[in-house]
């Protein structure tokens, strides 16, 4: 068992996460009010929250313009107008850029020059070469950096220790463990991490977590990975996000102890923006669709599928979705 002192004290280098307008993002084409953005903004600075996630920096070349909002895309002038300055930095500002999703060369510019100060790569964990190239690009713009693998349930041991090596001789920063599919328990959680220690403490780099919710463990996995030595930690206001969602910020911020974190300003803004979001038919959330695919490790787009389609034929889907094993 862990130590009561892992659970109840706290590590000044644990970091808060915001990532409500990225993942939230995906469940409303990321068509958010300026108004949101900055009553967020707001928020998570009240909060005492250390970094909020402002979007993707996709490809215009990809993804078309008109079918998705501003921070599908996340131009710097966007940030600039809806957000200003932030020149008190009282909270450090991301983005992410998906491998071969984005115009990272071009639309990535440098730091000096932009609003942003971390990129947050993603990628999957055979396409580590790739994500080391926008790595080192955004290193040498100016950037703290993240890589995010994906989906790392469904990766080989071996693979994954190949991908920690190479990115331990990268100029990473941080690199993040990534619940894609909801399907890790905390016993296995705390086996990966164990695993990305290993590199992490070798190479001299920090960790973080992204979790999903598909099987209510999103939290619970979130406090496993503080008490085995994960310092970033994601959450998303009300665990909006793609299916299932993601960590609760007011979960997170309600458990970690350090006294720079407050709760008031995250219950606030869940009661007058993210409560009239649902009222407006955007839907995220745990349900029984996405337990299916959680426990089947599998991406959840059927269960989102299932969601769109109003379904309620949970025995069906279920039926369905084990016939493809």
């Amino acid at each position: 068992m862990k130590e009561i002192s892992s659970l109840l004290g706290y590590r000044e280098g644990v970091r808060v996460v915001d990532a409500t307008l990225r993942d939230g993002g995906l469940v409303n084409s990321f068509r958010f009010s300026d108004e949101f953005v900055k009553a967020l903004y707001t928020a998570n600075i009240e909060a005492g929250v250390d970094y909020m996630e402002v979007g993707y920096k996709a490809s215009k070349k990809m993804f078309d313009v008109q079918e998705f909002g501003k921070w599908k895309f996340t131009n710097d002038e966007d940030i600039l107008k809806v957000i200003g300055e932030n020149s008190e930095k009282k909270i450090k500002l991301a983005a992410m850029a998906d491998v071969g999703r984005c115009d990272y060369k071009e639309d990535i510019h440098d730091r000096k020059n932009s609003p942003l100060d971390v990129i947050r790569v993603a990628c999957y964990v055979h396409q580590i070469a790739a994500a080391i190239e926008m790595i080192e690009d955004a290193k040498k713009k100016g950037y703290e950096v993240t890589c995010n693998i994906m989906a790392i349930s469904t990766a080989q041991e071996g693979d994954i220790r190949v991908a920690l090596d190479m990115l331990g001789k990268s100029p990473v920063d941080t690199i993040y463990i990534v619940d894609s599919f909801g399907s890790i328990y905390p016993e296995q959680l705390a086996r990966i991490v164990n695993l990305y220690k290993e590199y992490a403490d070798k190479y001299g780099k920090t960790l973080g977590l992204h979790a999903h919710n598909n099987q209510q463990l999103a939290f619970a996995n979130t406090i496993e990975a503080v008490g085995d030595g994960v310092d970033w930690l994601d959450a998303t206001y009300n665990g909006m996000g793609r299916g299932a969602g993601n960590c609760s910020m007011e979960n997170l911020i309600g458990f970690l102890h350090n006294p720079k974190y407050n709760l008031f300003p995250v219950l606030s803004f869940v009661e007058k923006y993210i409560m009239q979001l649902k009222k407006d038919g955007v839907v995220w959330g745990y349900d029984l669709q996405y337990l299916v695919t959680g426990l089947l490790n599998q991406h959840p787009r059927t269960a989102i599928d299932f969601t769109k389609q109003n379904r309620t034929d949970y025995s069906k889907f279920y039926n369905e979705m084990t016939a493809q094993e």
